[in-house]
This record gives C-alpha cells, structure tokens and sequence, in this order.
C-alpha cells in the first residue's frame, strides 16, 4: 500500500500527529509520502530527521499550503498536489485539516483513473473546528462542504466535529484517534526536584503555581485566562505561559498590568516537568479536538481546571477535572481559587487524571486505527484495477 499525507501549515500537533502516523505506517511495510509546506519540514523533520527515510520508506515534498485562503496560492497548490497525486498514485490521499482536504479533493478531481490505477481514495482528518465569524468563517465553511462531498471517509477529533460533517454531507464518518506522545522517560519527580523546578520559574515557597501551556493565539482563550487571573488577588499564585504565537505581545502587555506574577517561557521541550512541578493545570481553549497538553497532563497526574469544549469532555471524564464553560472568565478563576484552596479536592483530581491516563490510546492504537480505515475504503478498489474507468461505477 502507498499513502500520501497531505497538511498545510502547521506549528504543533497536527505536525506531530502526522509525523507519527507517518513513521509508524512506515514500520509497518507501507510507503508514505509527506506533502506538506517546507517550513513545516524543517521545523517538524520530516525529511532528514527521520529515521525511515533512510530506509527510503518516507519521503517529504514540498506543497506552499498556507494557513489561511490566498486564491492564487491555493491555485498553485492544487495544481502541484494534482501532479504529486497522478506522478505517484498512492492508494490513499490522507489529508489533515479543512484546507488541505478540500486542496487534496479539489486535485484529486482532476485526475482521471486508468486501466491500471483508479483515482486514490480520500480521507481526511479533521482537526479543529472551522471559525464562526466573518468571511473567514464563510470560506471555512465551503470548505467543509468540499470535503464533506467528496471525501471517501472523514474522521474527526471529537463528537461535536462529527455531527457537523455529518449534516455537511459526508458519507463515512469516524473518529479520529490523536494521541499525545508518551514520554518514556517522563520525570518521576521528587520533592526537591519538584522544588528546584519551581524555583526556577521563580515561585516562592509555599506560592501556588497555575501552569498553562499552548500557542498564544485567539483559540487557545489565553485572554480569558489574563481576565480570570485579575481575580487572584487572594491567592497570589505564580501564572505561568508556556507558548509562543501571533498574540505573545498583547498578552504580555495586559500581564503587566495584573495584580498577581505572571511568566511568559515561550516555546519548551520539557513540558512533563512543567506539569509535575504545577499546582494547577488550566486549558482555557475556545476550542479543543484531542488536546495533546491535556492528555499530558491527565499523565502528569496534576490537577486540571480546562473548558467544557470538543473533545475535552471525553478526555477527562466526568472526575479527572473541573469543566467551565468558555469565554467565562469568573468561572475559570473561581475554579482555580477553589483548587488551590481545597487540598483534598486537588489531590482528588489529581489521582482521577492519573486514573484517566491509563485509558487513553497510545501511538501503536493510533496507526492501528489509520491502517484498518485505509483497508476499509480501498477494499473495493483492487477488484477495480483492470476494469475500463467507464464501467467503475457498474463494477
């Protein structure tokens, strides 16, 4: 089996998420193929950081899919996902996110099968929700369609993601599975160490620490977080942002004004130490599918304040955090006093996350899962090479 992997623009988990499965169809016997914008490469190591090119079963190509709509960029991109798609003929087109599966659907149309090789199938992966508002959101929106109507199967990060393409249209639709990746040499963190990590980010004794982590940017709700901290007066906890994006400077002003310490870390590798050494995990999301940070915190068995959002429900479970509602900032702030100043609750949480962890899928679940949708939607189609094009649909 050949699989191509189609993103766009990514800075974080969906870069992982398909890295991943990538190298594990690899291990697998299945040649894939990236195709992904450059930047994307260098910053993620499609290319000459993995291991199973080497071996010559992944290999990275360069697409300019943008992060946002330009017509004449898109047109581009169409045309050379097009000539990528007929060039190679995998079996599968994976594409991941709203814009890359409607590019891939939009190419893919325009490749016409042969006696020997039928069109590839199409799946594509979605990630987040499109944005509500504006023409931004109405672009969004025929690009749900797009994908809706021509993709042969549709798998989504959460439940709430598969009710809209289902009244899209879509004709298969299941759900994704994005797991965190496991750190296998995640800390076991002592109280001095606990301790010096804590020092470190500038705690005092005794000073609660309230960690959130992500890219600061307009779906993440740092801004709701900055108003829910306003608040804190009382507790005087240390609020620290693990992160880096478009908003960094308009979050760092409105810090700066804040009656409670605020620190910014920017981007970090050692994100399970964060967690081991906070009081408090706080996601604060608009929206979240599978949220990578949360399942590692559910792993860091830290005590998890996030909105009731996507799929963060699922994650946690009705015990393993406390939901608020998003965009509501006395809620999120009245739910980090009370954790703070409720030993016995925070160590409750604390313990349902450690129990919730057990249960959530790994990276060898994840490809599993991918490879056996791949067989589904290809089943049919090997009884179709050798068939004229014209009778397809007969056959």
């Amino acid at each position: 089996m050949k699989v191509a992997f189609v993103l766009g623009t990514s800075t974080g988990g969906i870069a992982r998420h398909v890295r991943m499965l990538a190298s594990g169809c690899a291990a697998r016997g299945v040649r894939a193929e990236v195709f992904g914008p450059a930047q994307t490469d260098r910053d993620f190591g499609f290319g000459a950081g993995s291991r199973d090119l080497a071996a010559g079963r992944v290999g990275f190509t360069a697409v300019d899919i943008a992060d946002r709509p330009r017509v004449a960029r898109d047109l581009r991109a169409i045309a050379r996902l097009r000539h990528l798609l007929r060039a190679w003929r995998p079996d599968v087109a994976h594409a991941h996110g709203l814009r890359a599966g409607a590019l891939s659907a939009i190419a893919a149309a325009f490749i016409r099968p042969t006696v020997h090789d039928v069109k590839p199938a199409l799946i594509v992966t979605v990630h987040n929700a499109p944005p509500a508002d504006g023409m931004t959101g109405a672009v969004y929106r025929v690009l749900e369609l797009i994908v809706a109507r021509n993709a042969d199967s549709v798998l989504c990060a959460s439940a709430d993601l598969e009710d809209r393409m289902r009244a899209a249209g879509a004709r298969r639709v299941g759900r994704a599975v994005v797991p965190a990746p496991v750190v296998s040499s995640a800390p076991d963190v002592s109280a001095e160490t606990r301790a010096a990590i804590r020092a470190e980010l500038g705690a005092r004794p005794g000073q609660p620490v309230v960690l959130a982590v992500g890219r600061l940017a307009a779906q993440k709700g740092f801004g709701f977080l900055l108003d829910a901290a306003a608040s804190w007066g009382d507790i005087r906890p240390l609020l620290v942002i693990a992160g880096e994006g478009p908003l960094a400077s308009e979050l760092g002003s409105r810090a700066a004004l804040l009656p409670v310490p605020v620190r910014f870390l920017g981007r970090r590798s050692d994100v399970p130490a964060l967690l081991a050494a906070a009081d408090v995990f706080v996601l604060p999301s608009v929206w979240e599918g599978q949220a990578l940070v949360l399942q590692e915190a559910l792993r860091a068995g830290v005590a998890i304040v996030a909105t009731r959002v996507g799929g963060n429900p699922e994650l946690t479970g009705p015990d393993a955090a406390i939901l608020v509602p998003p965009g509501d900032a006395r809620r999120l702030a009245d739910a980090v006093r009370t954790v703070v100043g409720d030993p016995a609750l925070a160590a409750g949480l604390r313990q349902a996350a450690a129990d919730r962890a057990h249960g959530l899928p790994g990276e060898d679940q994840a490809v599993a899962a991918t490879l056996a949708e791949y067989r589904h939607v290809t089943g049919n189609r090997e009884t179709l090479r050798g068939v004229p094009p014209e009778l397809h649909n007969e056959a």
